[in-house]
């Protein structure tokens, strides 16, 4: 089966012509010193022929005037379709636009806001969903009692990349120089069903985490374990150990020469 063929559309030489009026379409709305030279023209179809026109605004620096012109068929007479500023190379652009469900970020939910979470999320799964813990069965078995959806296990891996990757994970330096492990502290409370085994809550009201999430490989400084630094003991002046060497008398000679500027020293052989 051979594909259909798309004719070209050719430039209409009744709408090509009408360039001033395609710019005093222009000027109707902005002044006249905002519209630069014509840029040429681009068939649209059969008789419909866009204009293109530098835009001499200093807010609007590599956009371009798009003025689309047409004519009826057998007419002699061009009107103006539409009126457009259109972003050329090199144009300032603004952001891509991005859902409101997609930018809100942890955080951004104030006092009496409302977050509907969609049917088909990926993070929850139906309450009747069976999982692989006990702890985790929903009681669907009795009917109108449980939650109507439950974390999914995309929902999970998710939470576990996010919590031991942020703060309350291993690699934070308050984690690195912290004495022990927050799996090893007394104050650390596992949570329940298959996270326990890499969470839990911290209960330490002097901790910095206190009532938050963290992970077992986390840790502080305010472990229920942390060693007691001893006191400071003043230093005393050290114990001279006079068993190990001799003590040797001096010659006559070492005392005559410490003495010879000795202005104070007796003669030799005077008592």
């Amino acid at each position: 089966m051979s594909r259909p063929r798309t004719r070209a559309a050719v430039v209409d030489p009744a709408c090509a012509a009408a360039v001033d009026l395609a710019r005093s379409a222009i000027e109707e709305n902005v002044r006249p010193d905002e519209v630069g030279e014509h840029l040429g023209v681009e068939a649209e179809g059969e008789r419909v022929v866009t204009h293109y026109f530098t835009c001499l605004d200093r807010a609007y620096r590599g956009w371009r005037w798009a003025v689309t012109v047409a004519r009826a068929s057998r007419a002699r007479n061009v009107t103006v379709s539409e009126v457009v500023l259109l972003p050329g190379a090199g144009a300032l652009l603004p952001p891509e636009w991005v859902p409101w469900s997609e930018r809100l970020r942890p955080g951004d939910l104030g006092v009496g806001d409302l977050l509907p979470t969609p049917a088909d999320d990926a993070r929850l799964a139906p309450g009747y969903t069976q999982t692989e813990d006990d702890s985790d069965r929903q009681m669907f078995f009795e009917y109108g009692l449980g939650r109507a959806r439950v974390l999914s296990p995309i929902g999970r891996d998710r939470a576990v990349r996010r919590w031991h990757s942020g703060e309350s994970g291993p690699h934070t330096p308050l984690a690195h120089a912290a004495p022990a492990q927050c799996s090893t502290c007394g104050f650390y409370w596992p949570l329940a069903g298959a996270l326990g085994t890499g969470f839990g809550v911290c209960t330490n009201e002097y901790a910095p985490d206190d009532g938050r999430v963290v992970a077992a490989d986390h840790g502080c400084g305010a472990h229920s374990e942390a060693a007691v630094l001893p006191h400071q003991v003043e230093p005393t002046s050290p114990i001279l150990d006079d068993l190990a060497y001799d003590i040797a008398e001096e010659s006559a000679e070492t005392d005559l020469a410490g003495s010879v500027d000795d202005t104070t020293a007796e003669p030799l052989g005077h008592s």
